[in-house]
Order: C-alpha cells, then sequence, then structure tokens
C-alpha cells in the first residue's frame, strides 16, 4: 500500500507543482493588477489643481526659472482666483468697461491655473505677451484704433479746454517726484527710470504705459501695464468721489454752451500739424502719437472708409483681447502677490488720484475766471482714459440734473489727455 502512494505521488506530482504554480502566478497578477490600478488613479491625482494647491512642488520654478513659493503656489494663486473672479463681476454686473476688464480678468484667471504653464514659454497667452506687448506693438495698434475712433472736433471748438487735459498731467510729473522721495526714504527701492515709468500711471493710458515702462523699465512692465489698465477698467469707481469731494453741487448743475461748429478741413489738418509739433519738438513721443495722428487721418480724410472702419472695429476689437489676455497674464500671483507690485499699484492709484484731482481743479479755476460757464466735471476726463472718463463726467452730471449733458464738452479735454499723456512719456524719455 505504501509502494502504491509512493508511485502515485511520483506520477501525479509535476501536475500537483504545475497547479499550485498557477495559482500562485494568478494570485500575484492580480496583486499587480490591483496596484497598477492603484498609480495610475495615484498618479492622475497628483495631476489635479487640488493636489497642486494643497502639494507645493519644492523645486517649481516660474516662466523665467525663478523659485516659486510655496505660498505662490498654494494660497495665492487661490486669492488671485478669487481676485479674479470679482474683476469679472464688476465688469458683467457693474458694467466697469468690460471690454477691458473681462479679458484682463480672463487672463489672470488662466494665469493662476497650475501645471498648465499657459503663461510660460510655449503657452499660448505667454506668447501672446511676447508678440505684442513686450515689443510695444499692441500700445501702437491701440493708439491707430483709437485715432480712427476719436472726434477732436470738440477739442477743436472749444480749444482751451486743452488745458484741462494738461492739468490732468500733472498727476504723472507729480507722483514722479513722490515716488523718488519714497525710493530716499526707504521705503521703495525704485531707481528714477523706475519712478518715471510708474508715474506714467497717473494719465490713465495703458498704451502708453507699456510703451514707456518697456524702455525704462522692462522689468516693471508687466505690473506697471496690469496698473495702468486696471485703474482705466475702474475709473468709474475711483474719479466719482472724488470729483465730488472737490466740487459743489451747483458747480455739478452748471451748464456749457454748445460749441462752434467744426470744419472737415480743420480736422483733417489737425492730426498733421499735431505730428509734425510732435517731430520738431519730442519726436520721442511720434510712434505713439504717429499712429493717433494716422488713424484719426483715416477718420477723417473720408476717402478710405474701409480702413477706418477696420481700425475702428476689427482691429482695435482683436487687439484689445489679445491685449487684455496678455496684461492679465501679470495677475499671476507670482508676479503679482510681491512688494514691488503693491508698491506701483499703490503709486500708480496715487498718480490717477492727483491727476483727477488736478484737472477738476483746474475746471474750477477757469470756470471763476472764464466768460462762459465751465463745469469743472469735465476736468476729471482730463486723464487719458477715453471715453471712459468723459461718460463718467456725463454721469455725474445728470445724476445732479438729468436735463444736463456734458459729454461732448469732456470729449475735449479727454482727447486732449491721449495727446498729453503721449507728450509726457516724450518728455520722460527724452529726459533719462
Amino acid at each position: 500500500m505504501r509502494a502504491l502512494i509512493l508511485a502515485f505521488l511520483i506520477l501525479f506530482s509535476p501536475l500537483i507543482a504545475n497547479e499550485a504554480q498557477s495559482n500562485h502566478t494568478q494570485q500575484t497578477q492580480q496583486v499587480q493588477h490591483e496596484k497598477s490600478i492603484t498609480d495610475l488613479i495615484v498618479g492622475f491625482y497628483k495631476q489635479t489643481g487640488i493636489y497642486a494647491f494643497l502639494n507645493p512642488q519644492k523645486e517649481a520654478k516660474n516662466a523665467l526659472g525663478e523659485p516659486l513659493s510655496d505660498f505662490h503656489q498654494s494660497y495665492g494663486r487661490i486669492i488671485m482666483i478669487l481676485i479674479t473672479l470679482f474683476l469679472l463681476y464688476l465688469a458683467v454686473k457693474k458694467g466697469f468697461e468690460p471690454l477691458l476688464l473681462v479679458p484682463i480678468a480672463f487672463g489672470g484667471l488662466l494665469a493662476n491655473i497650475p501645471l498648465a504653464n499657459i503663461i510660460g514659454d510655449g503657452g499660448f497667452i505667454g506668447e501672446l505677451y511676447k508678440a505684442g506687448i513686450q515689443n510695444e506693438l499692441f500700445p501702437i495698434l491701440i493708439f491707430m484704433g483709437v485715432g480712427a475712433m476719436t472726434d477732436f472736433g470738440p477739442l477743436l471748438a472749444n480749444p482751451k479746454t486743452a488745458l484741462l487735459g494738461a492739468a490732468a498731467q500733472f498727476g504723472i510729473f507729480g507722483t514722479l517726484v513722490g515716488a523718488v522721495a519714497l525710493s530716499q526714504l526707504g521705503i521703495f527701492d525704485f531707481s528714477l527710470k523706475d519712478a518715471a515709468a510708474i508715474s506714467i500711471i497717473g494719465g490713465a493710458d495703458g498704451p502708453t504705459s507699456i510703451f514707456i515702462a518697456s524702455k525704462l523699465a522692462p522689468d516693471l512692465l508687466g505690473a506697471i501695464a496690469v496698473a495702468a489698465y486696471s485703474y482705466m477698467a475702474l475709473v468709474p469707481l475711483i474719479q466719482p468721489p472724488i470729483m465730488r469731494a472737490l466740487t459743489t453741487k451747483e458747480e455739478r448743475k452748471i451748464k456749457m454752451k454748445t460749441g462752434r461748429k467744426v470744419h472737415k478741413l480743420e480736422k483733417m489738418l489737425f492730426p498733421l500739424i499735431v505730428l509734425l509739433l510732435t517731430i520738431l519738438i519730442i519726436p520721442e513721443s511720434s510712434p505713439l502719437i504717429g499712429a493717433l495722428a494716422f488713424g484719426n487721418f483715416v477718420r477723417e480724410s473720408g476717402v478710405v472708409e474701409r480702413l477706418s472702419k477696420t481700425l475702428q472695429n476689427e482691429l482695435v476689437n482683436i487687439t484689445t483681447i489679445f491685449l487684455g489676455l496678455g496684461v492679465g497674464s501679470k495677475l499671476a500671483a507670482e508676479k503679482f502677490l510681491v512688494p514691488e507690485t503693491l508698491g506701483i499699484l499703490i503709486l500708480g492709484l496715487v498718480a490717477f488720484a492727483i491727476g483727477t484731482a488736478a484737472g477738476v481743479i483746474m475746471g474750477k479755476i477757469m470756470n471763476k475766471f472764464s466768460k462762459e460757464p465751465i463745469n469743472p466735471l469735465i476736468g476729471a476726463a482730463g486723464v487719458s482714459a477715453v471715453p471712459m472718463a468723459a461718460r463718467v463726467a456725463n454721469k455725474e452730471a445728470m445724476k445732479e440734473d438729468p436735463t444736463n449733458v456734458l459729454l461732448m464738452h469732456a470729449m475735449g479735454p479727454n482727447v486732449a489727455g491721449v495727446i498729453g499723456s503721449a507728450v509726457a512719456a516724450g518728455v520722460l524719455l527724452s529726459i533719462f
């Protein structure tokens, strides 16, 4: 019996071993299969935004190859996303210049998405920034469009309103002095060129701010562009309190007389004369003034209607989209939530407030000594945020008297401010 059992084991032991090995292999494969699925799930989770916000990378770098702090990768991005959503709310719900604020805010939202590299080399917003903002192309195109959309008739009908546009530029030079003084006190560390580039924000002119920053302070270009365009978009929020504080109810009710009718020849000659004076006196301003003059001459000549419509619509709209997204790319947490940017925002706000106040005060002075009444509110339109500042001045006047329409009167100093900020930029470039 023992011999029979032994023979049986000898004959069937290979089969038993193979079966055992097969069972073991199946168990191993099942474990490996389960392990690979787990790895895939974990790997996918590590590529989500949730993981990126909760687990900052220790060796992460920004588009310039600089180290990113844990704060900028986590809470900083969350803060900036909330800020961009608030800007979208202001644009959509409150109507604060949506043409500017929507692309800027959305660009900022995209800029704070982790892992996607949207604003880095090869990212589509990063390439837009390099293609049109870094090389000054978009500001020039915007000035062409502004020229084609601008009617200089109100300014030519009442030339003395140009003084209001000039007065509003006081914010630029006043802030230049202030920035230098703060740097001397050690509060900020801005050079003279940095201070000059920052001060131009006081003109509320985004294209001019980009143009001068690219030449004088390229390292601050992003922050200056964001500040300038943000304040342009927030004109309806920033200017009214200043205007009401510096004027009385009676002054806000002042009605102005309708200006004379401007001849077409005057409108055609005006951009050419402005450009010739720029060439002779401040050639540094000629790129901006030249683009503005070209767009306006195309409009007023009346012989190239197709070009005029393209400049006013397709060109300026496409450029505004690209420029807004490019500017919004600088709302990335690592670029925005730094002391230098916050300092620029503060100085830019001061510059804008001073420019608004100077225009209103000049309006009060002119009203006192002028034979014809001048509503001081139009002085606030001397900043070059066209036509936002003019609309705000008109709105404030109509709050006191619904029949008091100041829009066309406010357009005089408003378009003068466009020229004034470009001239101021040329002066600063010539000095430095």
